[in-house]
């Protein structure tokens, strides 16, 4: 049976239900038809009984010298007319006045008459001269209190009953072939649907296939979410509810109800999302069950995106300076050659004390080594971008215990979009006791946009603007304040507190 298909063991076992059922049916309706059949015999005999032991003419008859002559005649017209098989007319001693076999007329008559004797009507079924009957004797009086005077005997043959209930049988069975045949085959049709539904397959192999897709679910690493066509969450692994911070009955609820249809609305084309202070890669694709998507955590690569950009920035400006020093040296060099020493020295004098100053300033401002990195970087490129990138004198910052990678992303990209925007940028970074205080000003036109910090937003006409978010969310990760007043960006972030050792 563990080979069979679900469909052919699903057919198998309705089949056998239906017989069960219309067997069991058949079988209960046998046995009532039988009943009925024989009850509605017993009836008839009785009733013919009754009426006969009544009649006036029965009475009359038995006060006649011989009252055979009257009874038969009589008897067998009641026969006729009520349809038993016959009906006898008898004295007290079971003497045959009238009998359907004229032969038998004057003998015994074969059965009990004790209760009707006593002034009783009864029925029994006995075998009498003509075979097997139900019959029925009742008692002859001239009055309910007077004696009995003759008893009268009506029945049927069992012959004729089980004919008839033969009968009942057979459209009893006609019917339930029918009915079984018309159940199996709607049976038929259903496992033909459920087959095309399992391919197939067995419920072992549906069991395995439903044990891997748990499985699988529960402990890929990436987000995975099933959509309708309408718009329903079907379907979503531990990993999504993680990521998106979806409830417990997430599934089976609309995208809108869930607040996810900007985010999980990502066609075929890979798009990243911030969902709290997470940065996602979402992508969807097509399927004929609606659209399968997959969420991946992209914060930390973010970070480290954004520290790499940093970095090489840096590294572009240290190459570009390098490159610059070259050209610088070999005009120094050229002038020596040439026996102008004096232009020179001056020349390579002014040029280093330039560099050394920048480097002093921002040294001596930012003691924090990454942060220091990123604004000499930041310096070269502004220059070589025809701009200016000025250290506030107001500016000092040690090393507070804040976490680097977020520092970089929020002054990086408020820097990058300041750049981006005008010719001079002034930075403030100063600590004090009641927090990290960064602030980025520039000359530009400014901005007026409440969602300039939502993921999306850009001056560029992109669509694709990204920075500002990622500024936000690092903020609000350090439990942080963003401000926005025209072109002057202002963050406040708190100073962590040291961490305790316990006492042992």
């Amino acid at each position: 049976m563990s080979r069979w298909t679900l469909a052919g063991q699903m057919l198998a076992l309705q089949l056998f239900v239906v017989v069960l059922t219309l067997v069991s049916a058949a079988t209960l309706v046998s046995v009532l038809a039988g009943n009925l059949v024989t009850a509605e015999a017993t009836a008839q005999a009785r009733a013919a009984a009754t009426a006969v032991a009544a009649s006036p003419d029965v009475l009359a008859a038995l006060d006649a010298p011989s009252p055979s002559s009257r009874l038969q005649p009589f008897a067998e017209q009641v026969r006729a007319r009520t349809g038993v098989d016959f009906v006898t007319i008898m004295k007290p001693d079971g003497t045959r006045y009238t009998h359907p076999n004229p032969g038998e007329i004057g003998k015994r008559f074969l059965g009990h008459i004790d209760q009707a004797l006593r002034g009783q009507t009864f029925t029994e079924t006995y075998t009498g001269t003509l075979g097997p009957s139900v019959r029925a004797v009742a008692p002859v009086r001239a009055s309910a209190s007077g004696p009995v005077r003759a008893l009268v005997s009506a029945g049927i043959k069992v012959e004729r009953v089980s004919a008839r209930l033969r009968g009942l049988l057979f459209w009893t069975g006609l019917i339930a072939l029918v009915v079984l045949a018309l159940g199996a085959a709607g049976t038929w049709l259903v496992t033909a649907r459920l087959r095309r539904q399992t391919h197939g397959l067995g419920p072992a192999e549906l069991g395995r296939i439903h044990e891997h897709h748990d499985a699988v679910l529960h402990a890929v690493r990436e987000g995975l979410l099933l959509v309708g066509k309408d718009g329903t969450l079907t379907l979503c692994n531990d990993a999504a509810r993680q990521l998106l911070g979806l409830p417990a009955d997430a599934e089976g609820r609309h995208l809108d109800e869930l607040g996810l249809s900007e985010v999980l609305d990502a066609g075929q084309e890979e798009r990243v999302h911030l969902v709290g202070d997470r940065v996602l890669a979402v992508n969807g694709a097509a399927s004929r069950l609606g659209t399968v998507v997959t969420v991946r955590d992209h914060t930390e690569l973010q970070a480290l995106a954004g520290q790499l950009d940093a970095e090489r920035g840096f590294a572009e400006s240290l190459r570009s300076a390098a490159h610059e020093s070259a050209n610088k040296l070999h005009t120094v060099i050229t002038l020596v050659e040439l026996g102008r020493t004096e232009q020179a020295v001056a020349f390579g004098t002014a040029e280093l004390r330039a560099a050394q100053h920048l480097t002093d300033r921002v040294m001596g401002a930012v003691r924090e080594p990454v942060l220091a990195a990123l604004l000499l970087g930041k310096s070269a490129e502004a220059a070589e971008r025809g701009g200016e990138l000025v250290i506030s004198e107001d500016s000092e910052l040690d090393d507070l215990g804040l976490d680097a990678g977020e520092l970089v992303t929020i002054v990086g990209n408020l820097i990058d979009n300041a750049i981006d925007a005008a010719t001079r940028v002034e930075v403030l970074l100063r600590a004090g006791p009641d927090g990290f205080l960064i602030r980025v000003a520039d000359d530009g036109p400014g901005l007026i946009a409440p969602d300039a910090f939502r993921k999306g937003w850009t001056t560029k006409g992109d669509g694709h603007g990204l920075g500002l978010a990622l500024v936000g969310q690092a903020v609000r990760r350090l439990g942080g304040s963003i401000e926005v007043d025209g072109s002057v960006f202002t963050v406040r972030l708190p100073v962590p507190e040291p961490a305790t050792e316990s006492v042992r």
